[in-house]
């Protein structure tokens, strides 16, 4: 989604200063990481890493302490790769990391190739087959990808949930559905797993409720921007009582 197509409220209740902008924890970015160092062709020489939209980076940062090489960080918000930068210089990993600024969607074979491709909770705005497919392209063969999307975990889903979702993320499917997908678009598996329910608290719900209870105070008289903060309350609220009926899933990919 290009920046100019959210509401300039939108980086109001998603402030950099928040801990994390989607779903996700430093334990599952490093399984996954781990997981895909372990299957990927040895190498020598740095990698060339893209981080795809990487909001304020805490993957990012996670991937230049563990990695020898390069990361690009592309996100289409210059406030939050300026606090990428912010928080990778005081985690002393500033000279792994060069930011771009760019919408994912004019990312061209020309920018590439990359040996590792990272998109936790980002490709959703593209699409899950279309931004497989951009991937694949970006990708020197052999080279690894990890992407984190939402998925339906079980096929009771109550209604009120489904018609959330429906709104919200029509696209959604199963986890059966999304590893066939990844093998139609050129990719061979090598794992996937789902995050735990304290990846949406701890990092992301808990603090964002904070937030929009001073700003749903701050904004009271403004219909527009309530209605925006109600938005959010509610999908908080639907993953607090269907939270076992999706989850976050974690796929690590190898280009064939």
């Amino acid at each position: 989604m290009a920046t100019e197509q959210l509401p300039a409220f939108f980086y109001e209740i998603f402030d950099a200063s928040l801990p994390r902008l989607g779903v996700g924890d430093d334990a599952s970015t490093q399984r996954a990481l781990s997981t895909l160092l372990a299957a990927m062709p040895q190498r020598e020489g740095p990698m060339r890493v893209l981080d795809i939209g990487c909001g304020t980076g805490p993957q990012t940062i996670r991937l230049a302490q563990h990695l020898d090489g390069s990361i690009l960080a592309v996100d289409n918000h210059q406030p939050f790769l300026d606090e990428l930068l912010r928080r990778a210089a005081a985690a002393g990993v500033a000279a792994k990391i060069q930011v771009l600024l760019k919408d994912m969607h004019t990312l061209t074979p020309d920018d590439a190739p990359f040996d590792l491709v990272w998109a936790e909770g980002s490709l959703f705005v593209m699409g899950f087959p279309a931004g497989l497919t951009a991937c694949h392209a970006l990708l020197a063969p052999g080279g690894g990808l990890a992407v984190s999307d939402i998925a339906w975990l079980r096929p009771d889903v109550p209604a009120e949930c489904r018609q959330f979702f429906a709104g919200v993320y029509p696209a959604m499917t199963g986890i059966a559905e999304n590893l066939a997908t990844i093998e139609a678009c050129g990719y061979e598996i090598i794992d996937h797993f789902t995050e735990p329910e304290s990846a949406w608290w701890e990092p992301l719900y808990t603090p964002l409720e904070v937030r929009l209870r001073s700003l749903r105070e701050q904004y009271a008289a403004d219909a527009e921007k309530r209605a925006l903060i109600r938005s959010v309350e509610t999908e908080i609220d639907i993953y607090r009582r269907y939270a076992e009926f999706y989850g976050n899933v974690f796929y690590q990919m190898r280009r064939r």
